[in-house]
């Protein structure tokens, strides 16, 4: 059953592409040609020093707590709680690093996401009204795996999606 209808597929789609017009869109040259992209990457570059320097400052503590136990550890004058105490105090903090760490890098994807979100809906409008203009069936992301049927002609569309966005 798969076989028939892939065979049909394979059999009508030719004939239909030829009366079609394919496009293709380079959506990473038209993103980083884009103002937006550059203020994104600068907003999450501060965004991502802030938190290394906090984490920074984080690991020290746990480094300072740390070293201050290794120089009870062998003290046989130092009681068994204290040692323990340091120790919890030590396990603790690192949890605190590693959740604050954590936190971190999900707060600075959903930045990345919220950024990223205006920009990509001004590149759909843009292909749109590029591919409605232009008369286009389909417009593709240009990729190395994307195959097209023999016989179709397929357009680089990006110099007009730059165009329509004001880009160079």
């Amino acid at each position: 059953m798969i076989k028939k209808i892939l065979l049909a597929l394979a059999v009508a789609l030719p004939m239909t592409a030829a009366a079609q017009k394919f496009g293709t869109v380079q959506l990473d040259a038209v993103f980083t040609a884009m103002p937006e992209s550059t203020e994104m990457q600068n907003t999450l570059s501060e965004a991502s020093k802030k938190y290394e320097t906090e984490f920074q400052k984080l690991q020290e503590e746990v480094n300072k707590l740390y070293a201050d136990f290794q120089t009870i550890q062998n003290d046989t004058t130092t009681p068994d709680a204290i040692k323990e105490r340091r120790m919890q105090e030590i396990q603790d903090k690192a949890g605190k690093v590693e959740q604050f760490r954590q936190t971190a890098s999900q707060d600075l994807q959903r930045q990345q996401e919220q950024l990223m979100a205006p920009i990509q809906a001004k590149i759909n409008e843009a292909v749109k009204a590029v591919g409605t203009e232009g008369g286009y069936t389909f417009i593709f992301p240009q990729e190395p795996a994307l195959i097209l049927f023999q016989g179709s002609t397929v357009t680089d569309v990006t110099p007009a999606v730059k165009a329509k966005l004001g880009l160079k």
